[in-house]
Order: structure tokens, then sequence, then C-alpha cells
């Protein structure tokens, strides 16, 4: 087969070879000299698509997003699949991390996706996901909105120990790593509905609304509930972290979860991530074994979150209240 007047062949065994060992060495987390091999390879196989393709992997392992894009163009370039190639999905998170929205669209249109057609950021309706946030370290998988393949806003309040905030959007890899499951309904009309669990990248946009822990006091389940729908009519955020976060190994987290303990709190957990065995981080309690100390999550501004959970009290001072008030990040 020729391409571009050169004729193609298999590649050779020392192609094979280099890119193998890349491989290991990319698990190692020895990018450097990964990087000096598949440099290698590419040279020796220039016209084949994985030979940039692998460059490309590597450069978004490295989050070197202008590399990424270059060799993920030249990948595309030589593609003899058909839509759908995975060479395409990198361009389009490479391109998605540097704002090259035009690129963008291309790319996930050309990977068999439907983009809309504006000129700004990608939108698409994608729905809720899992992103898995600091992936390689004390890892968290929260809730959030997808607004196109490669982002995703998050919408649960993370620990303060990930490091991130609620509203931030994060850029997230393309393949699964997990699934969590939710049941709707009752009896015969339950049903069950899965949501992949991406990767967490990198950040792609800060959030300036801090994270505040307080400790409530909360005699029923009800004035829980009343904080975080106060907290999300004033257009943020309150979550109970002593229902809502739960302790999982890294096997667990990675496998298909279902978020509810089958207590009668069903409430949707994030996970936290830790390398022992599966258990809760705090309690969860419903009905006559509800605690009525709760720690909980509030992301609002400092101009804000007082006035917020005092008025919080105001409307049921008997069976509200609140003390230790901290900005945790």
């Amino acid at each position: 087969m020729r391409i571009f007047g050169r004729v193609r062949h298999r590649p050779s065994a020392t192609w094979r070879q280099a890119t193998d060992r890349a491989f290991t060495l990319i698990g190692d987390g020895r990018y450097e000299d990964a990087g000096a091999l598949l440099t290698r390879a590419a040279d020796m196989e220039p016209w084949l698509s994985e030979s940039w393709y692998n460059l490309a992997l590597l450069h978004k392992f490295r989050h070197d997003w202008e590399q990424a894009r270059t060799a993920g163009l030249r990948a595309v370039a030589l593609l003899e699949r058909a839509p759908g190639a995975p060479d395409w999905w990198n361009v389009g998170i490479a391109a998605s991390a540097l704002q090259d929205w035009p690129l963008a669209r291309r790319a996930w249109q050309a990977y068999g996706l439907r983009p809309d057609s504006g000129a700004g950021p990608v939108r698409m309706e994608l729905g809720s996901a899992a992103v898995r946030l600091s992936p390689e370290g004390e890892a968290e998988v929260v809730w959030g909105r997808r607004l196109d393949p490669a982002r995703i806003e998050v919408l649960s309040i993370p620990l303060p120990s990930s490091g991130r905030r609620w509203g931030e959007v994060v850029l997230h890899d393309g393949a699964p790593n997990g699934e969590r499951a939710t049941t709707d309904g009752a009896g015969s009309r339950k049903a069950v509905s899965v949501y992949p669990v991406f990767d967490e990248i990198e950040l792609w946009a800060p959030s300036p609304v801090p994270t505040w822990l307080v400790l409530l006091e909360a005699a029923t389940a009800a004035d829980r509930d009343a904080l975080e729908r106060l907290a999300a009519d004033a257009g943020f955020a309150a979550e109970d972290w002593s229902s809502s976060v739960r302790l999982l190994c890294r096997t667990c987290s990675e496998s298909r979860m279902p978020t509810d303990d089958g207590s009668a709190d069903s409430r949707d957990p994030h996970d936290h991530g830790q390398p022992g065995h599966p258990g809760h981080l705090s309690h969860r309690s419903a009905g006559a074994l509800w605690v009525s100390e709760r720690e909980c999550g509030v992301a609002a501004p400092a101009s804000l979150v007082r006035g917020l959970l005092d008025s919080w009290v105001a409307d049921s001072p008997d069976t509200r209240d609140w003390r230790d008030l901290e900005e945790v990040c």
C-alpha cells in the first residue's frame, strides 16, 4: 500500500520492541525515557499512524498539550480506520485543554459525535457522570455534569484533601474507569441507571467559591435537607458529608458500585478512595438511628455563608443550630 508515495510495511520488530519498552516505562512514570523510545519509533516508522498516536498519548500523560495536538494531528492524517478511532478522541482532549474549539469540534465530529456548531467552548447534552479527582493520589469520586466529551463540571462538594472545589471544571480522560449505579422507583418499577466514572487529567477552570466545614445540629433529615435547598436556591451548595461520603478501596472504586448502602437514606454518595477495605468515612443514619450532629460541607462566598446558616436556623430555631465554621479549601 502506498501512502504519500511511500510503501507502507508492517511495523518492524525493532519498532515493536521500542514501543513495548516505552509503555513499560510509562507505567513506571519514566516519561522522559519513554519519550526518547517513542520518538525513535516514530523515526523508524513515520508513515505509521500508531507511531504518532503513541507519542500523542505520552504527551497527554505529561500534559504537554501543544505536543499532544501536533502528534495527534499527524496520527489522524495517516488513519485508515472508520470514524470512532481513539486518535480523534486524544486530539479532542488536547484541543479542549488548549481551548482550540474549532479543532475540538472537528475531532468530536470525526469520532462520530455531534458537537454544537457554536464558536466558543463546545457544549453538548451528555448528562451526569462521576469523575475521580486526583486519581494518582488520595482519589475521590464526585458527581458532575458533562459539558462535552472531555470536560465535567463538579457538582458535589469535594473533600478538602482533593484540593478541588464545587463548580470547578476538570479535564478528564476518555475511557471510563469504573461505574456508579443508582436505583430509582420502587417495587416492580425499580430501575437501575449506570453512570461512568472518568479519571481527572487536570483542572481546566478553577472555582472562586470556597469550601467550608461546619458542624450542624439538625434534629431530623428534613432539617438537613432544608439547608441544602436553601444553599441551592442561593446558587451555591451544601452537602451533608456525614451521609454522602463513603470510604472505598481502589478495587471497589474502579468497579461498578451502587450509590446506596441500602439504608432508608438513599442519597447518592461520592467516594473517598483509600487503599484499605471499604467502609464509611463517617456514619450514615436515618429514621430512628438519625444522629443530629452532622459534618456538612458548604460551598458559598465568605460574605454569604454565615447569613445562609443563620437563615437556616431562624426558620426552625428549636431543631437547628450550627458551630465551628471553618474554610477548608
